[in-house]
């Protein structure tokens, strides 16, 4: 089994962004007072995006700016496959023109395994102040709190009508975090062009948000990546180390939202809590029906088995598995990674409850171990701020019946592999698969404290 965290520091401020309009405020505020660097990691970049749509501005523009005042300006996104790319607007063609020429060192980033993704989303500014979570920068992402059915700030670029309402979460650190998460992106940037960037100097202001409230000040942070095996990089599976370790220990109640519930490996884990006579409350959130038509044909084919194995487990009424929508009906995509257990162990970043997540597509999570009663304290209010977030939105996600072909994607996970193992092989899967369930059935991964590993 491998470690839960990468590292895990101390910081003094620290907090959860609730939707992508607050997140794109904040990192616009960071990203005007940094004096040394800006590193982006992204799934997807869009310099067309205004992180105000009340503004003008587009981030593309704003970041050649700054990097024309001599800020060290870096993007590292994922070199997106031909599919992908046409349901994001060929964004990686827009981004090579918008900054050829231009003091931003932009690269798209094609080192690992067939088939598989750079999926982190890391803004760090100055290695002092640096966001971490599900966001990326991106046309589609914005929207805010309300999730209104029809709103200006959602609107496409050249007037092609509108996306669907988007829930998002980032969470924002500071301190040793963040420069943490700057060396991220320096391994990045090294694995992905064979340079390194310049090394951070000594802090020149306090580039933290002003939007922000920090609302946790004694947390400890801990950082879980993903890594695919490639080539002479060795294997990371810490985010899945620490979702089992966090559902294992959890007391009284775990709360996830997540974009993708599919993996067979979870779903026992939570199966496993739910049969206890005394174990914890368990609440899901995710999206009624995805996107774009990939993951409907894949993710959301395999969520059924996720939740029947979870309802044939729930002994005592505990467990809940919901969706949101708009006034209006319609389905609000949660794009969000959040979990908090028992209000004093939250956890926010890229990686999703599926297979891919855990060993095929690289990610990066925070997570923050809340020891003193003001941090707890925040973690309750946080719970509740979502809570009344979805007030009168949610309801129970129903298993739709599947067809002989959308039977076999789910048996077999089309779409969605452990690792580059069995990227191209089912039967492989299958045993994989069936292999993780009985290793957790049997309560291998039980023993894991996030806790005890801080």
């Amino acid at each position: 089994m491998s470690p839960t965290y990468w590292r895990s520091l101390p910081a003094s401020r620290a907090a959860v962004l609730v939707d992508a309009a607050d997140y794109y405020v904040a990192a616009r505020q960071a990203m005007a007072k940094a004096r040394r660097s800006i590193r982006l990691l992204n799934w997807a970049f869009e310099s067309r995006t205004r992180l105000d749509p009340a503004s003008g501005e587009r981030i593309g523009d704003f970041l050649k700016a700054r990097a024309a005042e001599g800020i060290d300006v870096r993007i590292l996104v994922w070199k997106t496959a031909l599919p992908i790319a046409a349901t994001q607007d060929w964004f990686p063609l827009q981004d090579r023109r918008s900054f050829a020429d231009t003091a931003v060192n932009f690269v798209l980033d094609a080192h690992h395994p067939f088939g598989a993704c750079h999926h982190q989303k890391v803004l760090v500014v100055d290695d002092q102040v640096a966001f971490c979570g599900g966001t990326d920068i991106g046309i589609e992402r914005w929207d805010t709190a309300r999730h209104l059915d029809v709103d200006p700030g959602r609107a496409r670029p050249e007037g092609r009508g509108y996306f669907d309402p988007r829930h998002e979460i980032m969470a924002v650190v500071d301190g040793a975090p963040a420069a943490a998460l700057g060396d991220l992106f320096a391994e990045r940037w090294r694995r992905a062009t064979g340079e390194n960037p310049p090394l951070p100097g000594p802090a020149e202001a306090d580039v933290w948000p002003e939007s922000v409230t920090p609302e946790f000040t004694a947390a400890l942070v801990g950082i879980s990546r993903t890594a695919p095996a490639w080539r002479d990089w060795p294997e990371v599976r810490e985010t899945e180390s620490l979702t089992f370790a966090s559902i294992a220990a959890a007391r009284r109640s775990i709360y996830m939202e997540n974009q993708y519930l599919t993996s067979p490996a979870v779903a026992e884990a939570l199966a496993r809590r739910l049969t206890e006579p005394d174990g914890p409350e368990v609440t899901l959130v995710s999206t009624r029906r995805a996107p774009h038509w990939f993951d409907r044909m894949t993710m959301d084919r395999a969520r059924g088995d996720f939740i029947g194995r979870l309802r044939r487990a729930d002994r005592g009424d505990r467990l809940r598995i919901l969706s949101p929508s708009t006034a209006a009906g319609a389905a609000i995509v949660v794009h969000a990674k959040l979990a908090i257990f028992d209000d004093d162990f939250v956890r926010v970043g890229s990686s999703n409850l599926n297979n891919r997540s855990t060993g095929f597509d690289t990610e990066c999570d925070v997570s923050f171990r809340l020891t003193s009663e003001a941090d707890r304290a925040a973690a309750r209010a946080l719970r509740q701020r979502l809570t009344d977030h979805w007030s009168g939105r949610l309801s129970p996600i129903e298993p739709t019946r599947l067809a002989p072909l959308a039977r076999f994607i789910a048996r077999h996970h089309i779409g969605d592999p452990l690792g580059p193992a069995d990227s191209f092989r089912l039967g492989l899967r299958r045993r994989r698969l069936e292999s993780e369930v009985a290793a957790v059935a049997a309560g291998a991964h039980a023993a894991w404290d996030p806790a005890k590993r801080a």
